[in-house]
């Protein structure tokens, strides 16, 4: 009986958290007039729209919403590729190789997550001014390589991989780059993909930097496409509920698909 129960409240819970992404996906699909016309009286066509469009949707693709998007796939995809090479190669260098001040360079990574980065953004945006890179995409992907907290899951997932792997094949006569490359990051997939996920999450909802950064049309994210349709005077929440379900979905059909890597990275990390 008392299963029954949990599972009777779990799924309240989790309808009252899935009513207000339901909708806002009805009214991307609705007309802007019709957005607000079922919400005085709570009846079934606050949730399903009677004549649903995809103008909304078609109106982003042909506008600068569109290009936004590509721009931060862009962004967000090179920072995991070029991220998630600086990230592991420092996590095997803190994990693997024992070298004087180890504790200490490490201490300084877990503190760089911890400090919010819009806090350290306008001192670090008036050094990018200085050299050149406003209304480039190397300025905008820089910041979000060496990631802290990538490093720190890449390092403890390290941790637990067997020593005599690595005594092993140094004895063979492997290097350092060997041992990395052919034991290290086939063994670490989970972690890598755990490590990629926070990289591809981090670039891919930021707004202060690119607010700061990327000033131009052709630069623009995302996130700062999204607040500029707001008008002056006048608001299209069908495009705007468009744009936000957008910017939703890519991240979380990504998450899903890796879901089974991050679970099983979160689950082993740290232990041995």
């Amino acid at each position: 009986m008392s299963r029954r129960l949990y599972a009777l409240l779990g799924t309240i819970i989790g309808l009252a958290f899935a009513l207000p992404l339901l909708w806002a996906l009805s009214s991307s699909l609705r007309g802007g007039s019709e957005i607000f016309r079922h919400i005085s009286r709570l009846s079934w066509e606050t949730l399903v729209p009677v004549d649903p469009t995809l103008g909304n949707y078609a109106s982003l693709v042909t506008g600068d919403f569109g290009r936004a998007i590509l721009n931060s796939l862009l962004v967000a995809l090179v920072t995991v590729a070029v991220g998630l090479l600086i990230s592991a190669a420092a996590a095997f260098g803190l994990s693997a190789v024992r070298f004087r001040g180890q504790g200490a360079l490490f201490a300084i990574v877990v503190l760089s997550f911890l400090i919010p980065f819009d806090a350290i953004a306008i001192p670090l945006a008036t050094l990018f001014r200085d050299w050149d890179l406003t209304n480039t995409y190397a300025g905008l992907i820089l910041p979000g390589l060496g990631h802290g907290l990538a490093i720190f899951l890449l390092r403890q997932f390290f941790l637990a991989i067997p020593k005599d792997l690595v005594e092993a094949a140094r004895i063979d006569g492997l290097g350092w780059f060997g041992v990395f490359a052919r034991i290290y990051l086939p063994l670490s997939r989970p972690a890598l993909v755990s490590a990629g996920l926070t990289l591809f999450i981090f670039q891919w909802q930021s707004y202060v930097w690119p607010l700061l950064i990327g000033t131009d049309a052709a630069h623009q994210l995302g996130p700062i496409a999204l607040a500029n349709m707001r008008g002056q005077f006048t608001i299209d929440y069908g495009q705007l509920f468009a744009g936000s379900i957008v910017l939703t979905v890519i991240p979380l059909l990504i998450i899903l698909r890796f879901q089974r890597h991050f679970t099983q990275s979160i689950a082993t990390t740290g232990l041995k």
